[in-house]
């Protein structure tokens, strides 16, 4: 019998990106019994997804939950279809091409796999990806270096395009929703790997997403980088969420790249507010405080 798969998908005023994103649902070569799509915007998707050919459940909420808490309602919505696996995505992806989820499925029997993901290449440039992979302690962009390499274990790219069996579900629960935005794609891989859950990157496939290449900065050529997001906002929840990720689970290596990266990066800029303000907000996740919306703590 043909295992089955559900979507789950969030949304937040991107109407073109959806629509884009549910034809190319709709066109994968493996059938999909529902897409959970919740939307906590302001534009009208639901006449889209009412007119789409996918099989999609429309989930309106009326309160911004953040990444963590929109996927987590999509993931309960896509899991109540009972199908065997869901797949995640975000509102500006979409499948590379029509077999993406059938290779993925191929690749996850093939390998005993419980969770499986592609790369994330740049719609404006598919042979770059997204975001990097580190290969032979080198940080790389380029997809044929990556590709070549067919398969890398026990690493991903959460969660855009991870088909996860339902029981993982069970096993290491949904994402954090106290994490809110940047920081609960991490917390899950590391729960995974706590659990020793079977999970890796196929290279072979791909999803197509906008790249976050403005964000990486490299502090030793492409040996040491850091991350630095672009709004304060986003920046507030990325370096607290690393903080208390770095605690959580006890991540020496990460602190280290932490303490030297971001001081070296700040300093050279000459940037002493940016490194009061990255000090204030890691130290706050390590102290496990200011979790929760933006409201809680004056955005």
């Amino acid at each position: 019998m043909q295992e089955t798969v559900a979507v789950a998908a969030v949304t937040f005023d991107r109407p073109g990106d959806v629509q884009t994103l549910l034809a190319a649902l709709s066109h994968q070569d493996h059938p999909l019994v529902s897409v959970a799509l919740v939307d906590s915007g302001t534009q009208d998707v639901a006449s889209i997804a009412a007119h789409s050919a996918a099989p999609v459940n429309y989930i309106r909420s009326n309160s911004n939950l953040g990444g963590a808490g929109g996927f987590s309602l999509a993931i309960l919505s896509a899991m109540a279809s009972g199908a065997d696996w869901i797949w995640i995505m975000d509102d500006d992806a979409h499948p590379e091409d029509t077999t993406v989820l059938r290779s993925l499925l191929e690749a996850a029997h093939t390998r005993n796999l419980d969770v499986v993901l592609p790369l994330i290449v740049a719609p404006e440039d598919s042979s770059r990806l997204s975001f990097p992979f580190r290969v032979q302690g080198r940080t790389t962009h380029d997809r044929s270096q990556v590709e070549k390499l067919g398969f890398l274990p026990d690493i991903g790219q959460f969660f855009n395009g991870a088909l996860i069996r339902t029981d993982v579900f069970f096993r290491v629960g949904l994402p954090d929703l106290r994490l809110f935005i940047r920081g609960d794609e991490t917390d899950f891989m590391l729960r995974l790997r706590r659990a020793r859950i079977a999970f890796g990157t196929v290279t072979t496939v791909a999803l197509s997403h906008p790249p976050g290449w403005a964000e990486l900065k490299h502090v030793l050529g492409d040996r040491l980088h850091v991350l630095v997001p672009e709004t304060p906002f986003k920046r507030f929840y990325y370096f607290r969420n690393r903080g208390h990720l770095t605690r959580r689970y006890g991540r020496l290596r990460s602190f280290v790249v932490d303490a030297v990266g971001y001081p070296a990066y700040f300093l050279r800029r000459g940037d002493l507010r940016g490194l009061a303000s990255w000090a204030r907000t890691y130290a706050a996740g390590v102290r496990g405080r200011n979790f929760g919306p933006p409201s809680d703590f004056g955005f």
